[in-house]
């Protein structure tokens, strides 16, 4: 019985601390949770939020994008989640159902915390081959023990994972963190061994891609073509409200044939967005034949996103320049075709800074009783609709997420309201580039 009672009574001191431990997370969690509902409210974000397509009009419209080709639906939650609490307008993901019921779960998570109007939730198709659309792939097997793994540290999404065992390197490509950058393959010394050639190589072979998708393999990487019929389901989804079709611009063949495919569910949505590089001299004839193409059919607001330098926003300051330089060029074109211009592809905190030199960032005020079309070329509209923010956007706050998950696992944000804003904070001082917040407000209410 001594023993016993020893035994217990050397316990309850430690027991005791744990249990005072957990009341103070509890205390400052819940003290962290209210900044978060602070800093929103003291932004005025529930009261100064305008619908998307107005803020379309102003020229305030922040799109998050989540990837094309990202699928990994508890960051896409969590991403979703901090971006609706910061204001976004809409958010774009990859064209698959679990994807999209993550973006939604994350959108309704952040309404929980602060009532706040939806951002619009869309969903990204291609009509050909295109660099948003593929995965790296490769076999641990072939890569030489001794190898550096410049691939794993290069990868902006954490998408390669590799560990030596047993005499052979187990692992390879987290395929549904991988958006398809291409960073890893240029760094690869097997890729340079064999032929690399402007980030893929010449050795090419056809298979069928994930979930029997049409596909293109090269060694490296994956391309691959969404369904169709997969997507127009989507489209007649509730929670979904907008499609942006991602094409070259060169092929209006493959553009009208995906067009002529969703025909029957776009009249369901509320936004259809065309991101397209800039291809020369011909960018503007191209942009017409498209809009031709889907004018019989258009009952919703178009926008073009002017996509500068793909998936290279987190890069550096410079990367956002490509996008300014087709704004500027699209926004002189007198013969362009109608529909909003979206800056995208490079876009990062700098990208304003940018617009606002060549005199292409001017918030518009739109009578809140008075809604202007589209596709009317009144002189209220400001020259830019808004701004798309990718790898940039998801850089800032994964870095937050990465956090988090090495100190508790995989979990959602909410959970850890330090975390959350401390995310929240990151995505305020981007979003509040194009949304004309307050800086001092934030910065002052953050940690």
């Amino acid at each position: 019985m001594a023993l016993s009672f020893s035994c217990s009574a050397s316990f309850a001191p430690q027991l005791q601390l744990q249990l005072q431990l957990q009341a103070q997370l509890k205390i400052n969690n819940k003290k962290c949770l209210q900044k978060v509902k602070d800093l929103i409210t003291t932004i005025g974000i529930p009261s100064i939020a305008t619908s998307p397509h107005q803020s379309l009009q102003r020229g305030n419209w922040v799109k998050l994008i989540c990837g094309a080709s990202f699928e990994d639906a508890v960051d896409i939650r969590n991403l979703s989640l901090v971006y609706t609490l910061a204001g976004v307008d809409c958010i774009d993901c990859a064209a698959d159902a679990s994807v999209v019921s993550a973006v939604n779960e994350g959108i309704e998570a952040a309404r929980d915390i602060v009532s706040l109007r939806r951002p619009w939730v869309m969903v990204s198709v291609n009509d050909d081959e295109d660099l948003h659309f593929r995965k790296a792939e490769f076999d641990p097997n072939d890569c030489p023990l001794d190898c550096s793994r410049p691939c794993e540290i290069v990868c902006p999404a954490d998408a390669i994972s590799l560990e030596a065992t047993t005499g052979v390197l187990k692992g390879g490509v987290i395929t549904e963190r991988c958006y398809g950058c291409g960073r890893c393959l240029p760094v690869c010394p097997l890729c340079l061994d064999h032929g690399f050639v402007e980030g893929l190589l010449e050795e090419e072979r056809k298979d069928k891609g994930k979930d029997g998708e049409e596909s293109n393999y090269f060694l490296g990487a994956i391309t691959y073509i969404r369904d169709v019929s997969s997507t127009a389901e989507l489209l007649r989804r509730d929670d979904v409200n907008a499609v942006e079709i991602h094409t070259s611009g060169r092929q209006t063949a493959h553009f009208k044939e995906l067009w002529t495919g969703l025909e029957d569910s776009v009249g369901c949505v509320k936004l259809i967005a065309v991101s397209l590089p800039h291809i020369g001299d011909s960018t503007i004839s191209s942009m017409n034949m498209m809009y031709s193409i889907m004018k019989p059919n258009l009952r919703c607001f178009n926008l073009w996103q002017l996509d500068g330098r793909p998936m290279s926003g987190d890069i550096g300051q410079g990367a956002t320049r490509e996008a300014i330089a087709f704004a500027v060029r699209l926004a002189a074109a007198e013969d362009r075709p109608q529909g909003f211009l979206q800056l995208a592809g490079g876009t990062n905190a700098h990208t304003v800074d940018g617009l606002k030199r060549e005199g292409l960032f001017q918030v518009a005020t739109i009578p809140s009783d008075e809604t202007v079309l589209a596709n009317s070329s009144t002189s209220l509209h400001a020259l830019v609709g808004g701004v798309a923010y990718g790898g940039y956007a998801r850089k800032i706050v994964g870095r937050v997420l990465s956090s988090m998950q090495s100190q508790h696992g995989v979990a959602v944000i909410e959970d850890h309201p330090r975390h959350l804003l401390m995310a929240l904070t990151e995505a305020l001082a981007l979003v509040g580039t194009v949304k004309c917040y307050d800086k001092n407000l934030y910065a002052s209410l953050s940690l």
